[in-house]
């Protein structure tokens, strides 16, 4: 098995990120950084989507495992103490044989964004933010080619499923079951009297829906993609819809979504 480790960068990834290579070399696995067939990440979230975006071109032939020395760990299935089992498991050796993963697939964000200068096609794990830089945004909102509201206000957060226990939870969202193949559009601190009005609630698209944000007068943006900021002052449109590709996480055991809601929010 070809795998790759990606760590945190403090003190205790480090050293965990050193034990599994001294563990898998011990396995005979092999470390590939141009093609792993997993991905370990062992930090926390912000790592998951790192490692995320710097494999982003080869998600259809790997799998993600997380190994959480976080402070809110909702991709990781492992604890740090966990790590010589996780070997075991990946290994199929003593206690564990003959466990083999199961690969669970999360939806995904698929953006084009359109500007003066030019077009750029991105993808998104957790979700998509536009917000104003220098006061009040001015957008309009399209759902499937027909204008759906004019929004004043900071901004929008549109969310994945497994997005939508983020940003999208903060602003007063719905959390989505990732077998729910939809995208949820929520509002940031919009602008709502007897002149100007928003729907005012969040949003959920199914993945035959499409959602297209025109920017409606000259201002400053900041697009951020998960955990990537993207300054804009010349955008002309940004178009959302549920992707064809999917994000595989391989599970060596049971972890269900609502049991990762309830520890990581209730417990």
């Amino acid at each position: 098995m070809r795998y790759y480790v990606l760590d945190r960068g403090d003190e205790l990834s480090i050293k965990l990120a050193e034990q599994f290579h001294k563990l898998a070399a011990e396995r005979n696995l092999e470390l590939d950084a141009e093609s792993p067939e997993i991905v370990i990440s062992i930090g926390g979230d912000g790592t998951m989507l790192h490692a995320f975006h710097t494999f982003i071109d080869q998600i259809p032939n790997l799998a993600f495992v997380g190994v959480h020395t976080g402070h809110l760990g909702f991709y990781a299935d492992w604890q740090a103490e966990e790590l010589p089992t996780l070997i075991d498991y990946m290994c199929g050796v003593g206690d564990s044989m003959p466990h083999k993963p199961r690969i669970v697939q999360y939806p995904l964000l698929e953006l084009e964004i359109h500007k003066k200068s030019g077009s750029t096609s991105h993808i998104a794990l957790n979700e998509f933010t536009l917000k104003g830089v220098d006061g009040t945004v001015v957008i309009q909102v399209d759902i499937n080619d027909v204008t759906f509201e004019m929004f004043r206000g900071d901004g929008l957060c549109l969310s994945t499923p497994s997005g939508s226990t983020a940003y999208n939870k903060s602003l007063g969202g719905a959390m989505v079951h990732p077998s729910i193949e939809a995208l949820q559009i929520a509002e940031i601190a919009s602008i709502n009297n007897r002149v100007f009005r928003t729907m005012g609630s969040p949003l959920l698209l199914p993945k035959h829906h499409h959602c297209d944000i025109f920017s409606r007068k000259d201002q400053r943006l900041l697009l951020t993609i998960d955990h990537n900021n993207i300054p804009v002052d010349d955008l002309v449109s940004v178009r959302c819809q549920v992707s064809d590709k999917k994000i595989s996480f391989a599970r060596y055991r049971p972890f269900p979504f609502w049991n990762r809601v309830r520890e990581a929010f209730l417990v």
